[in-house]
């Protein structure tokens, strides 16, 4: 945006809605970015290289053009409708349609690929060698512990299992055999307490559970079987009855956990297949609109939300997103590093891969150990082509060592960036450094609730733009609205809410026991006849913030949550942290609200630095300017802190919540799933232990860091 341009949006009094602005909209000072051409070599293989596919699956082929996805798939049972819209916003897709989950990632390949990689599994320790599992073996293994679930376990068709275990190859096994047998699995992100799964496993009415008894991460090992002891008692506090936990061992050989197996409760996986070696379970034939799994948002206060994800739909999207927009073939080899335990995992690792007969690489460890290399060295010894990550990573890895990436001989064709907006420098340094200037960067928007993705370029058809998602996916009509349904036009030079204004395959079916809280939570919203059965009538609201700019690349600001109304000028806090990264000296930023007397909200900014960067109150000064220079005064931090790390989930991602606390004097709540715990008292000791100035007072010298520093 033209300086100007930006300077009218930001100084003095919010502008009315005669001007354009209203309260509800959140203004947007983003620069628009330079566009960047795929390469002419991808365009030559990719699975999507023609302009027509916008026209099969525009708004007047809804929505039939999604049986583009469906074909994809083996149907022992060829569906007789589309899409079923008697039971608003309870959608039912491909009705009267049969098939298995499993037979469409496994058992069809074994024809042609029974000999090929289907998952490599890379050890955190790197002395240990990679395991290699065909897709013969993964047959054979999947079978065998779907016999142990229904023969030993006594699980059938519809009975739920909670899985809480780490990123090894035994977890998409397990998945795999309860779609097998049409057992909704309610898989728990293996860094979550026994508490977190027992309160997913009452909710789901789970009378099963599958651990493994360690594992390593970052070097140490880490004892998950006490984690089972702690769930089974959550669950009986909840009411529900945990009847068997199933054990796998991390090393066949010798268990290596301090907590005992209790006596007919627990069991180990490895001792039971003995009795069920070669067994094989034929596939159990799902109705497409069964359940296949639920997956729990990780919310910090209230209820669990389970997630409800249906077989037919839900395959058949992640089956032609991962095909089209991340170019699977069967001869790539793929490293998506997230977790299993995260959505992403479940579509972009487990069942949207599988399906199109990928080699899917699972790693056991932290991205960074033993050092910031270790990524560039797995993707040159399998020859990855294919790398998908999340921008939280992505800074992580640039932060720790930005120049590992041109020591390895690696060639990716293709890269992922996806679970959070990703800054332009950062998408640079991912463009430049690690795709070599060679990789396609598809960054996607999408949800938990969404099943697949929603918004990102078409990789060989459209060109990257920093920043940006790119346009909506091929059957999905969004729009952004303002607070009072009002349209934000992209001539406004501001954002609202974005919607998606159609249902689509991938989309949740409800939330698990709870369709009250699905309808006021994600359709009430906008919804302007309770009555009607017209799927126009009930948008999904996704209660993210976005602008449109003319080009048609949405721009996703973040959680509708994390905007603060300063002043009655409503900020993206994603846009500020951006304009921190811009500044070299800077790793990482966040940016959190912060109660103001005058403005009744402000931003507070905390910040920290690059390996051998010292801090000094110029990088400070240099913050304040930039935002002001970027977004303008009204954007003004109120404080800037200097911190040795943020607090952080085991996934990496920054726990911002934690950080508003200790900025707003309050309650930090539960931080013991945090992989840092100990740097909140730090970080409270920085900010309140000592007196805050104001940024244009105070001495020259600042103690960032306290006497240790």
């Amino acid at each position: 945006m033209p300086k100007t341009l930006a300077k009218k949006h930001t100084e003095g009094k919010p502008r009315s809605k005669k001007h354009g602005l209203t309260e509800a909209q959140i203004a947007v000072h983003w620069k628009e970015e330079a566009y960047i051409r795929p390469p002419a070599r991808f365009i030559a293989q990719a699975n999507l290289n023609d302009n027509y596919a916008l026209e099969r699956f525009s708004e007047k082929n809804f929505p039939e053009c999604f049986r583009e996805y469906a074909e994809l798939l083996h149907w022992d049972q060829y569906w007789h409708t589309t899409l079923d819209t008697n039971h608003p916003p309870f959608w039912k897709w491909f009705v009267g349609g049969r098939l298995n989950v499993a037979y469409n990632c496994v058992d069809r390949h074994l024809a042609k690929y029974k000999n090929k990689a289907a998952l490599i599994f890379v050890p955190e320790p790197e002395e240990e060698n990679h395991i290699v599992i065909t897709y013969q073996e993964l047959y054979r293994r999947v079978n065998e512990v779907a016999a142990v679930l229904q023969g030993f376990a006594g699980l059938q068709k519809g009975d739920r299992v909670t899985i809480h275990m780490p990123m090894i190859p035994e977890l998409p096994i397990t998945m795999l055999a309860c779609a097998r047998l049409g057992i909704i699995h309610s898989v728990v992100f293996g860094g979550f307490s026994g508490e977190a799964c027992g309160l997913r496993a009452a909710d789901s009415g789970s009378r099963v559970l599958i651990y493994v008894d360690g594992y390593h991460r970052n070097g140490r090992w880490v004892d998950h079987k006490v984690s089972a002891d702690i769930a089974v008692e959550t669950a009986k506090k909840e009411g529900q009855v945990i009847d068997k936990v199933l054990v796998w061992k991390r090393y066949h050989h010798k268990y290596t956990s301090d907590a005992p197996m209790i006596m007919e409760r627990d069991f180990f996986i490895d001792d039971i297949l003995k009795d069920y070696r070669n067994a094989v379970v034929p596939p159990v034939s799902m109705e497409a609109e069964d359940p296949l799994f639920l997956m729990y948002t990780s919310g910090t206060t209230g209820k669990p939300k389970g997630c409800q994800h249906r077989t037919g739909g839900y395959l058949a999207y992640v089956t032609g997103t991962a095909k089209y927009y991340q170019d699977i073939h069967p001869e790539d080899v793929y490293w998506c590093m997230a977790d299993i335990g995260w959505i992403t995992g479940h579509s972009y690792i487990v069942y949207g891969p599988l399906a199109l007969a990928a080699t899917c690489v699972i790693y056991e460890g932290v991205p960074q150990f033993p050092d910031a290399g270790r990524p560039w060295r797995i993707a040159e010894r399998l020859d990855v082509n294919i790398f998908h990550t999340s921008p939280t990573a992505i800074r992580m890895l640039r932060k720790a060592g930005a120049e590992e990436p041109k020591k390895h001989n690696y060639r990716f064709k293709h890269m992922t960036t996806v679970g959070e907006p990703i800054e332009p420098e950062v998408w640079r340094w991912y463009h430049e450094v690690v795709g070599k200037s060679e990789a396609v960067i598809v960054d996607t928007w999408w949800q938990t609730e969404t099943g697949g993705f929603l918004c990102t370029t078409k990789p060989a058809l459209d060109p990257m733009k920093p920043g940006s998602a790119g346009p909506a996916c091929l059957g999905i009509y969004p729009i952004i609205w303002d607070e009072e349904g009002k349209e934000v036009a992209s001539a406004d030079h501001a954002a609202g809410n974005i919607c998606i204004r159609n249902p689509w395959p991938g989309i949740m079916q409800t939330i698990w026991g709870d369709p009250h809280r699905f309808v006021e939570q994600y359709y009430k919203k906008y919804n302007k006849n309770a009555q009607s059965k017209d799927w126009r009538d009930w948008p999904y609201y996704a209660a993210d913030a976005a602008v449109l700019p003319p080009d048609g690349y949405y721009r996703i600001l973040g959680r509708v949550d994390d905007v603060i109304n300063v002043a009655g000028h409503r900020l993206g806090t994603k846009e500020l942290e951006s304009a921190c990264l811009t500044i070299q000296e800077i790793a990482e930023a966040a940016v959190v609200p912060v109660v103001d007397e005058v403005k009744g909200r402000a931003p507070e900014i905390y910040i920290s630095l690059k390996p051998g960067v010292l801090p000094k109150k110029q990088i400070i000064e240099k913050v304040t300017s930039t935002i002001e220079t970027m977004i303008g005064k009204i954007a003004r931090p109120k404080r800037i802190h200097i911190v040795p790390d943020m607090p952080k989930t085991r996934s990496g991602k920054i726990m911002r919540r934690v950080l508003a606390a200790i900025s707003n004097h309050m309650d930090t709540g539960d931080i013991t799933t945090l992989a840092n715990p100990d740097i909140v008292e730090q970080v409270r000791q920085i900010v309140q232990g000592r007196e805050i100035m104001p940024l244009n007072e105070g001495p020259e010298d600042i103690k960032l860091f306290g006497d240790e520093r």
